[in-house]
């Protein structure tokens, strides 16, 4: 897998997705160079030797001086906190479309052979059909949507303007170790940190008709590094399970395998997240794509990886400016 591509650049490199990517890459044998801001990432993520550059996507000098030389860029860095989003506007677009400008036109000046966006299922807005395949409308509702869209409209441009070997990959909702506490807003690590410290689970919204594609990191990296080395320039692919769970259904699972009594405290006048969202994935699923991570093989895991007391959620769910969040 991935033969031609001896360097990579995976900007974000020390988060929650780009960490994982980093130890798919190395396993492979790849030369990994990693540009990351450490805003939301550590480097307590990274294998001890790693190449670590610190610096900004928003500073063009500083991702094209980093992308040198190399044959392929992940592209994962970003704002990826809807909350921020709604906070700071111009943090979150500046980051998120400005910043994938900016490693567009080093990957260009680089030459590099493939560039891989990682996007995100929130450019769909409301759903208004299920599953969502990647034809469906794309009509955000929250800044982070936009600014993802941002960047997938500035990728397009760069592959039809200076033949950019771009693709693109829109997950859904992603869960797994090393996931940042403080900005993390995906419902399954939130969940389980809260029932492990015995305190309730905050349930924005309608827990039986709020439904969501939850998809484990493996198998993100799994279809990331699928796109990768076989997409074909200007592809756009779904990363999920395929899989509708229902916020009662999470809480059930977490139940069952963490042997404890569930407590639940619905914050049900906070509607603008209840909807339906699961994705089509068929089309990944021709590139040999396979989700292999159920929901409670995966609530397992992260229950051993989190311990018994994790540090609790500190990030609010807001969408609109002046809402109550859940914490």
């Amino acid at each position: 897998m991935l033969d031609e591509y001896e360097k990579i650049l995976v900007t974000g490199g020390a988060g929650f997705i780009g960490s994982h990517l980093v130890d798919a890459l190395l396993s492979l044998g790849k030369e990994v160079v990693v540009f990351d801001n450490l805003s939301a990432g550590a480097e307590g993520n990274l294998p001890s030797g790693i190449r670590l550059i610190k610096g900004d996507v928003r500073n063009p000098g500083q991702i094209t001086e980093a992308a040198k030389d190399t044959d392929l860029i992940f592209h994962v860095a970003a704002n990826a906190n809807g909350t921020v989003s709604v906070n700071d506007p111009r943090l979150d677009f500046e980051t998120n479309a400005w910043g994938t400008f900016n490693v567009l036109d080093a990957a260009l000046q680089a030459g590099v052979k493939k560039f891989v966006y990682v996007s995100s299922a929130s450019v769909y807005g409301r759903p208004q059909c299920f599953p969502i395949g990647e034809d469906h409308p794309t009509k955000p509702f929250i800044p982070y949507g936009s600014s993802k869209l941002a960047g997938e409209i500035c990728c397009d441009s760069f592959l039809h303007t200076y033949e950019l070997p771009v693709v693109i990959g829109r997950p859904f909702c992603v869960y797994g170790p090393r996931e940042n506490p403080k900005l993390a807003l995906v419902e399954v690590s939130r969940y389980l940190r809260w029932h492990l410290n015995q305190k309730p689970i905050r349930i924005v919204g309608d827990m039986d008709r709020k439904t969501r594609d939850f998809v484990h990191i493996s198998d993100v990296i799994q279809g990331l590094l699928l796109i990768a080395d076989r997409a074909h320039p200007g592809e756009v692919f779904n990363l999920g399970s395929g899989e509708e769970v229902t916020m009662r259904e999470l809480t059930d699972v977490i139940g069952s395998i963490t042997g404890q009594p569930v407590m639940v405290d619905v914050i049900s006048d906070i509607m603008e997240d209840t909807y339906r969202l699961v994705s089509d994935i068929s089309k990944i699923k021709s590139l040999g794509y396979a989700p292999r991570m159920s929901l409670a093989n995966g609530v397992r895991y992260l229950t051993e990886e989190l311990g018994e007391h994790p540090e609790i959620p500190t990030g609010a769910t807001i969408f609109k400016k002046g809402q109550r969040g859940e914490m």
